[in-house]
C-alpha cells in the first residue's frame, strides 16, 4: 500500500512561522493544568529531582520536629566503606600527640570530645550535692539552660529523605519510586504518621517536582570553575540548601564541616545570596564574591558532590 502523502495546509489558513510556532507552544503549556499538590500538601511530603554526574533520580523529602524522628542508622554504611575504615593516625614521639590525617575521623573525634564533655558535665552535676549553696545555684542555671537548648533543639524542624541505612534512594523513573513506596519496603520516612497514607494514594504523575524541588549539582562544579563572570547565583545558592539538608539527614559531618557558618563555602553562599538583594547589600556582596578563589570554591564543591554520591543507592 502506498504511503500517502501529508496533506498540505488549506490555502485561507496561515501558516506559521517559528515564532508564532514557539508562541502557540507556550499556550499550550499554560493551559496544561498543573500537577494537583493537594496530597504532597495533606502528608507534608515533597518529591525532589537531585541531579547528580551519574545521572538524574526522584527522592521524597520532608520537615519535621528533630525530636519526632529518628535519624537513619549508619552503622553498615561506614563499616562498608573503605575510605572510612582507613584511618590514619600519625602519633610524633616527642609530644604524643595524635594527628588525624582523616577529615571524616576529624568530624568523629569532634563528637567524642563532645561525648567527655557530657559526661564531664554529668560528673559536676552529680558533684554538686556537696557544693555550697551559691555554687547550687549557679549549677541549677546551667543545668536549666542545657535543658532548655536541648528542648530548643529538639523543637527545631531538621529534614529527612526517602532513605535506609545510611543511603539515599534515588528512583530514575517515577514509576519506579511509586513502585517502591507501595511495596512496604523499609526506609526512614516510613516513621512519619502520613506515610501510610502517601502510600496508598500515591500515583506516577503525582510525582512532579517543583521548581524549588529540582537540585542541579551535577553542574555546580563546572559552574564554578568558569569564574566568577560565569557564576551562575541560583544554581549555587540551591546547591548549598540540599547538600545541608543531605548532610543532615545522611549525617555527613564532613559535608556539614564544610557548609558550616565562617566555612569559606558558607561565606561564598552568604556573598551570593546578598549580590542578588540588589541595593547596596547586592553591591557589597558582589564584591565579597570577586575575593573568593574559583578554584577553592570549586576543589571544595567537588568534595560535597563526591561524598553525597558515594552514599547513593540508585534504582531503577
Amino acid at each position: 500500500m502506498a504511503r500517502q502523502s501529508p496533506q498540505r495546509p488549506d490555502a485561507d489558513e496561515p501558516e506559521l512561522d517559528d515564532t508564532d510556532a514557539a508562541a502557540a507552544a507556550d499556550e499550550v503549556e499554560e493551559d496544561r493544568p498543573p500537577a494537583d499538590r493537594a496530597l504532597w500538601d495533606e502528608v507534608r511530603i515533597d518529591p525532589v529531582e537531585i541531579a547528580l554526574p551519574a545521572g538524574t533520580g526522584f527522592t521524597l523529602r520532608a520537615y519535621r520536629q528533630a525530636r519526632e524522628l529518628t535519624p537513619t542508622d549508619v552503622a553498615e554504611r561506614d563499616q562498608d566503606d573503605p575510605f572510612l575504615a582507613r584511618r590514619q593516625v600519625v602519633e610524633t614521639e616527642e609530644d604524643e600527640e595524635v594527628v588525624i590525617l582523616d577529615e571524616e575521623f576529624a568530624a568523629l573525634s569532634a563528637e567524642e570530645d563532645d561525648e567527655d564533655e557530657e559526661k564531664d558535665a554529668k560528673s559536676r552535676r552529680k558533684g554538686k550535692a556537696d557544693a555550697s549553696d551559691d555554687e547550687k545555684a549557679e549549677a541549677d542555671e546551667d543545668d536549666a539552660e542545657a535543658d532548655e537548648d536541648e528542648d530548643e533543639a529538639g523543637d527545631e524542624e531538621v529534614p529527612v529523605f526517602l532513605t535506609h541505612k545510611g543511603r539515599l534512594l534515588l528512583f530514575k523513573t517515577p514509576e519506579s519510586l511509586v513502585t517502591f513506596i507501595r511495596s512496604g519496603a523499609p526506609n526512614d520516612l516510613s516513621q512519619l504518621d502520613s506515610w501510610n497514607e502517601l502510600s496508598e494514594r500515591l500515583e506516577p504523575a503525582d510525582i512532579a517536582p517543583l521548581d524549588e524541588d529540582t537540585y542541579e549539582l551535577d553542574l555546580v562544579v563546572e559552574n564554578l570553575r568558569g569564574g566568577h563572570d560565569a557564576w551562575d547565583h541560583e544554581l549555587l545558592i540551591e546547591a548549598g540548601e540540599i547538600a545541608r539538608d543531605l548532610a543532615y539527614a545522611l549525617r555527613l559531618p564532613a559535608v556539614l564541616d564544610m557548609l558550616s557558618a565562617g566555612s569559606s563555602l558558607d561565606d561564598l553562599d552568604e556573598a551570593l545570596r546578598a549580590s542578588v538583594n540588589g541595593g547596596v547589600g547586592g553591591f557589597l556582596g558582589r564584591r565579597r564574591l570577586k575575593k573568593i578563589g574559583a578554584q577553592t570554591a570549586s576543589l571544595g564543591w567537588r568534595t560535597i558532590v563526591g561524598k553525597i554520591s558515594a552514599v547513593v543507592d540508585w534504582r531503577d
